[in-house]
């Protein structure tokens, strides 16, 4: 299902060193369990190029793209390409409130209420390393103030301190905002947006690279473990739908089929419940298509089709009307062109057993 693509030079030196794969293996490899980019598509290819670019230099890096598309997967590859110090995580969409200052740069005791030992905070914490600043439309301004002094100066003030201190580190961030457009809201300060945006990376959903969504159920079927395998009405399903939630939605998927099914071979009927809404819609959709589709073919002439059927009302009324038989006949075949000849997801989508669309296949004589 997956095919094989030639390694550029670049893609090659990463995998070298990192044990990177192709094809049904991994692209990008940090940890084994976790943090890895699982594709071969060529948006996937050109994320994987960036990675190599980025990870040689420390030049400030702006990830963009939706939630779950695998921003903090990408940050820790660029982390780990030439690693340095500590990797830091800082969830900007978690801290709310006064303590937001102290998450970040830390307090001395009795800097506040409840301020019973002098704290470290993240922006010391990743001294000498990788700071990863997730969501990071979400600072509040004065904070991206401060933010942007440590930058530009490489020092910082914990809340309740008359001294500065020093942190120097190479700053990721990412966002699922478009920042330019906050900038012009006036939510982000320009000058912290020019400071980002040195090079940036836009993350493709996954809506857009499909052709990656098998090795992707391979990779998290082999990480829940049990050998568990997809049916192909399960598999087509999945690949038709739009996956808002990109690859954590795809991951939850596949831990929510696994859950519910104790046998190794998970059915359409174990996917979770939006994914089950999608598919009741396209099936009605569908059919809806197929019982109105060809309007040439509706118009059966009353004395070839209707022959012996009692006629009621004009002639203009007769022709609009079809027999069942034809609707069934016409159903299964637009689900076969539809489905390309797949027999079994052809019934899955006619809602018949696929010994009952064989039965019918030879009954309308198109079993050839």
């Amino acid at each position: 299902m997956a095919r094989i693509l030639r390694q550029s030079r670049a893609e090659r030196a990463v995998a070298s060193k990192y044990k990177i794969g192709i094809g049904n293996r991994m692209l990008a490899n940090y940890d084994e369990t976790r943090h890895v980019l699982v594709g071969q598509s060529p948006r996937a290819r050109q994320v994987l190029k960036m990675i190599e670019k980025l990870g040689r230099c420390r030049w400030p890096a702006l990830l963009l793209g939706e939630t779950g598309t695998g921003k903090e997967v990408v940050s820790r590859l660029i982390h780990n390409i030439s690693p340095s110090g500590p990797f830091v995580t800082i969830d900007c969409s978690s801290m709310v409130g006064p303590l937001m200052e102290s998450e970040l740069f830390g307090h001395v005791k009795g800097a506040f209420t409840g301020a019973a030992t002098t704290k470290t905070g993240l922006i010391e914490a990743a001294n000498g390393g990788t700071a990863f600043f997730d969501e990071i439309g979400e600072l509040p301004l004065d904070l991206q103030a401060k933010l942007l002094r440590v930058l530009q100066e490489k020092e910082f003030r914990p809340l309740g301190s008359l001294t500065t201190r020093r942190s120097d580190f190479r700053i990721i961030a990412a966002t699922n905002r478009d920042l330019a457009k906050e900038v012009e809201k006036g939510t982000f300060r320009r000058d912290l947006f020019f400071r980002l945006n040195v090079i940036n990376i836009r993350l493709p959903p996954l809506r857009t690279r499909k052709e990656d969504i098998p090795e992707l159920i391979a990779h998290f079927l082999k990480r829940v473990g049990g050998n568990h395998t997809l049916t192909a009405e399960a598999l087509e399903v999945m690949l038709s739908y739009d996956w808002p939630g990109n690859v954590r939605e795809l991951e939850n998927c596949i831990q929510h089929m696994v859950a519910i099914n104790s046998g190794p071979l998970l059915h359409a009927a174990d996917l979770p419940s939006n994914l089950q809404n999608h598919l009741s819609q396209k099936k009605s959709q569908y059919l809806s298509a197929a019982a109105t589709a060809s309007p040439a073919a509706n118009e059966v002439a009353p004395a070839a089709s209707l022959a012996g059927l009692p006629l009621i009302g004009t002639q203009s009324q007769i022709v609009s009307i079809i027999p069942l038989m034809e609707l069934e006949r016409r159903a299964i075949i637009n689900a076969l062109d539809y489905t390309k000849g797949d027999r079994a997801v052809a019934a899955h989508l006619l809602g018949i057993g696929r010994t009952t669309l064989y039965r019918k296949l030879k009954e309308y004589q198109l079993a050839g």
